[in-house]
């Protein structure tokens, strides 16, 4: 049941101690936490791939060459979500971990910073892009689709500065444990989008670039919101203060040094989806890339719970971090770990049962009903690692939110740009199983890389345990 506008004000209002609902939140049960942060963070990304699927339904009537031009634009705008998702994570584990420590001054400072290197990292990400997309795609493999990837990639790259704005405004909200309006923020966006896009790409008759323009319009009203909430409404935790504002290099580190490594994370996985869809183009050709970014996109809805969790383990491990609470480190990630593992077995289940009908849902269109038995295939192999993933990703959360961003970062390493490319390409080519190689080549790299991260992250927590004792 919707919480009414009283209980809102009342949650925002501060405490004679400065502490938000959300703040008070991190500093208790962990469990209970989890529960609190990740359930409307579960909520708002299930809204953001609902849109995702339905942008995929969409630009599918259109045809298989616009679902493999969408596919080549996919890894850099997925570039663009790991660096300001991997900016949005550090914040929040810097801003977490001086909560749990009560030092208000500094997630002030640190939330002051995060805005001023985000706008610094969007204008280097957007300027090269918009400049030579065509390039990057023609050295990808785009070929023939060339222009329908870049009609759509130079209309996202113009705009990104409203993707890293929202990212790193829903971070910093989730850092002071506001879960709700971080909901709020990333479910506008999303409704926005499925409303926009069969109007732009079909009522106003632009295609492929019409799916770009609902998307770009959704994140800038989104941004609108959060500017209001941040900047002007001011009754968040943290406050923004410019006018003395002065460069702190400690409190930089602290952000880049949990932030540059998710970044890279997630770049790596980026990377790892540019040498896979080269990879895929060799093996399958363009219809190959349609499968692979069609099946990602369903196969995200997997992942999707896990990383609501993960959203929530962040700042409440650099919350007990902070007051060195370090039981309640082990606690919530087991606890975090049965939910995820729970939920992921049975999502696993579902899919392989339904692939058919969920294929069948993308492929409707004349032009993309061949690439179906591929798409349920794919749907079939690729979700026997759903059960993998909190095992890798919470550990990885655990890690970021405790400060040790290097960890995460070298076990997400081993996973994508190691295993996941020399699997994929040994099973694709030297078993010589084609496309079926690539998508066994891609769970056999998560299963390996979650146990490694498993392992890491008990021996680092035991090690914490040890030092407080």
């Amino acid at each position: 049941m919707p919480a009414s506008r009283t209980e809102e004000v009342m949650s925002a209002e501060l405490t004679p101690k400065g502490e938000t609902q959300g703040v008070k939140t991190l500093l208790g049960d962990p469990k209970k936490a989890i529960i609190e942060l990740s359930v409307p963070m579960i909520a708002a990304m299930s809204m953001q791939t609902i849109y995702n699927l339905v942008d995929a339904f969409w630009v599918s009537g259109l045809g298989a060459d616009a679902l493999a031009g969408i596919g080549f634009v996919f890894p850099f705008f997925f570039l663009a979500m790991a660096l300001s998702n991997g900016l949005g994570v550090g914040t929040g584990s810097a801003l977490s971990r001086r909560i749990g420590a009560r030092d208000k001054m500094g997630a002030d400072n640190v939330a002051v910073h995060t805005l001023i290197i985000m706008i610094l990292l969007a204008i280097a990400y957007t300027l090269p892009l918009v400049a030579f997309s065509e390039d990057l795609f023609l050295v990808i493999g785009a070929g023939k689709i060339v222009d329908m990837a870049v009609a759509y990639g130079q209309v996202i790259f113009a705009g990104s500065i409203f993707l890293f704005f929202t990212n790193v405004g829903t971070a910093i909200l989730r850092g002071e444990g506001d879960a709700r309006r971080a909901m709020y923020a990333m479910a506008l966006g999303a409704g926005l989008n499925i409303i926009l896009d069969p109007l732009f790409i079909y009522t106003l008759g632009m295609g492929i670039a019409g799916a770009a323009w609902a998307t770009i319009l959704s994140l800038g009203i989104t941004s609108l919101v959060m500017v209001n909430w941040l900047l002007f409404k001011r009754d968040t935790y943290v406050s923004f203060t410019f006018r003395d504002f002065r460069g702190d290099k400690e409190i930089v580190k602290d952000i880049l040094g949990v932030g540059l490594p998710s970044s890279v994370m997630q770049l790596s996985m980026s990377i790892t989806m540019l040498i896979l869809t080269v990879i895929v183009v060799m093996a399958g050709g363009t219809d190959g890339v349609a499968v692979y970014s069609t099946g990602w996109r369903v196969a995200s809805m997997a992942v999707l719970p896990t990383m609501g969790i993960a959203t929530a383990v962040v700042p409440v491990s650099g919350a007990a971090f902070g007051a060195r609470s370090f039981g309640k480190i082990s606690v919530l990630h087991l606890y975090a770990l049965k939910i995820g593992l729970v939920i992921e077995t049975a999502l696993a289940g579902a899919t392989f049962i339904f692939a058919h009908q969920i294929a069948a849902v993308f492929t409707q269109a004349e032009a993309a009903a061949h690439i179906a038995p591929d798409l349920t295939l794919f749907l079939r192999i690729i979700c026997l690692f759903y059960p993998a993933i909190p095992f890798g990703m919470l550990s990885s959360s655990v890690f970021q939110g405790t400060g040790k961003g290097m960890n995460a970062l070298l076990v997400t390493l081993l996973r994508t740009i190691i295993l996941t490319s020399l699997l994929a390409a040994l099973f694709a080519f030297i078993f010589d199983w084609g496309l079926v190689g690539v998508w066994w080549g891609l769970v056999l790299a998560n299963i390996i890389g979650a146990s490694v991260a498993f392992s890491w992250v008990r021996r680092y927590i035991a090690g914490l345990l040890k030092k407080a004792v």
